[in-house]
C-alpha cells in the first residue's frame, strides 16, 4: 500500500515530463524508466520487488554508462550484466587511495555512507556516476548533497539518488516516478 502512495504522490514526474534538458530526459526517458525487458532480466534474480527493481536500474545504468572501474557491492551480478568489460575494485583505505589512479565512474552506496565517501571524492570527475541508495531514509542529508558544489545534476528516485559530477551542467535536482 506503502509504494502506491509513493507512486501515486509522484505521479506528475512520470517519465520525464518537464525536464526541459534533451540530456537529463533522455536518460530518464531510456534508462530510469526504461520498461522494455532486458537480456539478463531473466537470468538475474533477487529476493525482494525493491532488490529486483534496483538492480534491473543498475543493469540498465551499466550498460548506459560502460565503465571501466566501479566500486564492488552485492549487486555486481547486475553490473556486470549490463557491462561486461567492467573491473570491481574495494574501497581502498585512506593510507593507499593517493596509490591508486583508478578514477571510479560509477558506485553505490547508503545514504549512510555518504560520511564515509568523501574521502573518495577526489576520485570523482566529470564521468563519475555516483547512486546512493535509501535517500527517504534521511532527506536532509540528500537535499545536502544535492546542494553540495561538488555535484552536479541530481535524480530523486524516492528508493534511490542518482548524482553526476558534471559541474559544468546547469544543477538540477529532478524529482522522478521511478
Amino acid at each position: 500500500m506503502f509504494r502506491w502512495l509513493v507512486w501515486l504522490s509522484r505521479i506528475h514526474h512520470c517519465r520525464g515530463f518537464g525536464i526541459q534538458s534533451p540530456t537529463d530526459y533522455a536518460f530518464v526517458r531510456y534508462v530510469v524508466n526504461e520498461h522494455w525487458p532486458y537480456y539478463a532480466y531473466d537470468q538475474l534474480t533477487a529476493d525482494s520487488w525493491l532488490n529486483k527493481k534496483l538492480g534491473r536500474l543498475y543493469l540498465r545504468l551499466a550498460n548506459w554508462r560502460q565503465p571501466h572501474y566501479m566500486l564492488a557491492d552485492e549487486y555486481q551480478a547486475w553490473w556486470h550484466a549490463g557491462c561486461k568489460k567492467t573491473q570491481f575494485v574495494s574501497v581502498p583505505s585512506p593510507l593507499t587511495a593517493h596509490l591508486s589512479p583508478l578514477n571510479i565512474e560509477l558506485a553505490r552506496i547508503t545514504i549512510n555512507q555518504w560520511d564515509s565517501f568523501q574521502s573518495l571524492l577526489s576520485r570523482c570527475d566529470q564521468q563519475t556516476i555516483l547512486v546512493v541508495e535509501d535517500i527517504w531514509r534521511n532527506w536532509p542529508l540528500w537535499q545536502q548533497i544535492a546542494r553540495d558544489p561538488r555535484t552536479g545534476t541530481t535524480f530523486d528516485l524516492y528508493y534511490c539518488g542518482i548524482v553526476f559530477f558534471d559541474t559544468k551542467r546547469y544543477k538540477h535536482n529532478y524529482k522522478i516516478n521511478f
